[in-house]
């Protein structure tokens, strides 16, 4: 039996206390792809780099800058024409991988995209969410080198592309969430994030009111999350909670940057003193 030559492809990914779960992760790419890249947190002791190092990963350890300096510091460490983003809790699905191996076997099919997309689906309380606002959730995470650099946002990054973007069917499989709790948490912290981003911004009641409920009603009603049982509702109204707390959180700041109100005598106000 011959053994197939690796894909001319980097896999880059940043990691911080992901021992519990980037194996699958690393397993799903380690005999195709050419190289790992792997950028991790300096302050990260748990055994990721010695899991990533079993499956050939080159690891760097790096101060935290925010997710988007993070990955576009691990793609510049790529050596391949081709490189491939995941997250720890990712795993590259049989059916895009095939995709990927077709489409750089034959370079009539990937001519004249610079990157690509594919659908994302969320593992999340025993159940594939394949309805509101989690699915299909396309990701550009395919693309030429020196064609795309990461924005420099601290969380909810994104890939610019310089060119025009294929689409590919195969799904990435993520595992995001290790339930309710895990959820809850990340909520809080992601919140805390964009209440730092949008520093000085003003926020309304009407805003702090209608987004948390718009966000509700698009997803569980407009993109049929009811049709994923209790599991999409919880991932409504957690979604819903979270726009909630980013918008409370700025109008926290805004009022705590005020000056205190005067007390006043409450007896006499109002009224004359006598003589």
């Amino acid at each position: 039996m011959t053994t197939r030559k690796p894909l001319p492809i980097s896999v880059c990914m940043i990691a911080g206390n992901e021992a519990a779960r980037i194996r699958p992760t690393l397993e799903s790419v380690a005999d195709w792809a050419s190289e790992i890249i792997l950028v991790m947190n300096e302050e990260v002791h748990d055994g990721t780099d010695a899991i990533a190092a079993e499956y050939g990963a080159k690891v760097f350890r790096e101060p935290w800058k925010g997710f988007g300096p993070q990955k576009q510091s691990a793609a510049e460490k790529c050596t391949q024409p081709w490189l491939l983003n995941l997250d720890a809790d990712e795993v590259v699905s049989s059916e895009l991988r095939q995709e990927i191996t077709r489409l750089l076997d034959d370079p009539s099919r990937r001519r004249p995209f610079a990157a690509y997309s594919f659908p994302r689906c969320t593992f999340y309380c025993g159940r594939w969410i394949r309805h509101g606002d989690w699915y299909p959730d396309r990701q550009i995470r395919l693309w030429q080198r020196g064609k795309a650099r990461w924005t420099p946002a601290m969380v909810h990054e994104k890939l610019q592309v310089e060119g025009t973007v294929g689409r590919l069917r195969g799904e990435l499989q993520h595992h995001s969430m290790d339930g309710l709790n895990h959820h809850v948490r990340k909520s809080l912290e992601y919140s805390d994030i964009f209440r730092h981003q949008h520093a000085g911004r003003k926020v309304g009641i009407l805003e702090l009111g209608f987004r948390p409920w718009w966000r509700f009603m698009r997803s569980y009603f407009l993109r049929r999350g009811f049709l994923d049982g209790w599991q999409g509702y919880a991932a409504a109204r957690l979604a819903a909670t979270e726009v909630f707390l980013r918008y409370a959180k700025i109008r926290e700041t805004q009022t705590a940057a005020q000056p205190p109100p005067s007390k006043s005598n409450p007896s006499s106000k109002g009224f004359p003193r006598g003589g």
